[in-house]
């Protein structure tokens, strides 16, 4: 008898195919996120759950008593409530490596669109302002040759400063807990404190992940420190960042801008006041949303799972899960 899976959001054909040849597949079609009651009815004879940010606590566990895998499509994987899910039994995987080189091209998206203020011109041209004479006005900054700082020099970092280096002639530097001298060679990259990132960088990088250290690991003391004409970039976790210093920095002119993919609370209320302020420009949180990558993210959601209700080691298991 095939194990029993959950998938509360739609896959391409290509991967339900797959999954369909090793499990009894149930999937959410129905467009709207799925509610909790009814996530936990269809989890209730599930042997594996796929979901992409679902919240995994000891409720939506004692609704799913045979659950034995949850697979997440997705990088982190702070959704998981990991004590709950090791005294359950429940295991947990998730999705690096494949979209490293997508969240970075993201990140130069929101570099160059701050920079040169990409879609505040656009709206200034619909709007029917653009005349003979704006000048100096409508000037943006260079992104070649500039400086810059990234936060975390993990994979995605890496993928960051190969295209700072030998994309636009930029001078890399980093901050990270540990030294990665094959990255400074590589990329000619400088390992410098946080500090000094900080106050010498045009354009700082946020690509830490979240833990409690770094939780509003970028306060008010932090923007403080930044060139009134850098710019700051989060592709990381919102929660990274106090988002009421963050408006501070950017509205008094501590800051020259800022471009964001993720946020404390998603999704963003219309009413936040960062949207209030024209020398920010945000995302709806995108950073691996290409075609492409979320079907090859989607496969390997699928083969840890598969490979976890064999029995067998998940290629891309949580690390707090490995024995």
């Amino acid at each position: 008898m095939k194990p029993q899976v959950f998938v509360d959001r739609q896959l391409a054909p290509e991967v339900v195919q797959w999954l369909s040849q090793h499990c009894e597949l149930d999937m959410w079609t129905e467009g709207d996120t799925i509610t909790r009651d009814a996530l936990q009815q269809r989890l209730s004879n599930a042997d594996g759950f796929i979901t992409s940010g679902r919240r995994i606590d000891e409720e939506l566990l004692n609704a799913a008593p045979k659950l034995k895998v949850v697979s997440s499509i997705s990088v982190g994987y702070n959704h998981f409530d990991i004590e709950a899910m090791k005294q359950r039994g429940v295991i947990g995987t998730h999705t690096p490596y494949v979209l490293d080189d997508t969240v970075a091209d993201l990140a130069f998206a929101l570099m160059l669109g701050s920079a040169r203020r990409v879609a505040e011109l656009d709206r200034y041209v619909r709007d029917g302002n653009w005349k003979r004479g704006d000048g100096e006005n409508l000037f943006g900054v260079d992104v070649h040759h500039a400086t810059i700082g990234i936060i975390g020099m993990g994979r995605i970092g890496e993928a960051v400063a190969k295209r700072a280096r030998f994309g636009f002639d930029m001078n890399v530097q980093y901050y990270n807990r540990t030294r990665k001298p094959e990255a400074e060679e590589r990329y000619e990259a400088a390992y410098v404190d946080l500090n000094t990132l900080l106050s010498t960088s045009d354009f700082v990088v946020m690509l830490a992940p979240l833990t409690e250290e770094t939780r509003d690991m970028m306060g008010q003391e932090q923007f403080s420190r930044m060139k009134s004409s850098a710019i700051f970039i989060n592709v990381s976790r919102g929660a990274t960042v106090d988002e009421d210093a963050l408006y501070e920095a950017l509205e008094k002119g501590k800051i020259r801008g800022a471009g964001l993919d993720v946020f404390k609370q998603e999704p963003l209320d219309g009413g936040h006041p960062l949207l209030r302020l024209s020398n920010v420009l945000v995302l709806p949180h995108l950073g691996s949303a290409t075609t492409k990558t979320r079907i090859v993210m989607a496969r390997a959601a699928a083969e840890n799972l598969v490979a976890a209700l064999k029995g067998e080691t998940p290629p891309y298991l949580v690390p707090e899960f490995r024995s």
